[in-house]
């Protein structure tokens, strides 16, 4: 009965974007995560162990969704090998991403050629807030700092061990100095 319970406890966990740990529930690491990618299937990101990522929450009727471009080039310069993009698309603010997972996803493509991972449309704050960006934004979680997901296009980056580094503003674009540094230090 107890095994049973476990395992139910960690599929209801699973579902709601956490992995199972047996001894502790709580996500130490981006990495202690699963997401769902836009098309729908489960992306165990601790299959990015070794690579720096940013993560980026978009939207499509954005003033800032140009940075799509901005994106797409840092990936196609310094991915996939030691360097991701995730996109989660949100429709957090001013009703900017409207669109279902098929269409913000047609989008993406046509207008930017997006082929950084892109994952199921989320909610970045308030009550129904998804896990991963609950671990982004509280300190208690991921042991850096404390953020509030302000507009969209925010960005955080995670180092190779999963651990957060930075929280950068929805102003600094994907080319700037201090995101291609990192990269490259």
């Amino acid at each position: 009965m107890k095994t049973l319970i476990m395992a139910v406890t960690a599929l209801l966990l699973i579902g709601a974007g956490y992995t199972k740990k047996e001894k502790d529930m709580t996500p130490k690491s981006f990495h202690d995560f699963v997401v769902e990618t836009i098309s729908g299937e489960q992306l165990d990101l601790s299959t990015l162990k070794g690579k720096k990522v940013l993560v980026v929450n978009t939207a499509s009727k954005c003033g800032f969704t140009k940075q799509y471009e901005g994106l797409q080039e840092l990936y196609e310069t310094y991915g996939p090998d030691k360097f991701t993009i995730i996109g989660f698309p949100a429709n957090n603010f001013a009703n900017q991403e409207p669109g279902t997972n098929d269409e913000i996803q047609e989008f993406c493509q046509i207008n930017y050629g997006v082929t950084f991972p892109m994952m199921a449309k989320i909610s970045v704050k308030g009550d129904d807030q998804h896990p991963v960006y609950q671990w982004l934004t509280k300190k208690e979680l991921n042991g850096k700092k404390d953020s509030n997901v302000r507009w969209n296009f925010q960005k955080y980056l995670i180092d190779e061990e999963g651990q957060l580094v930075d929280v950068l503003s929805t102003q600094t674009k994907p080319s700037s100095k201090k995101i291609v540094s990192w990269i490259t230090g």
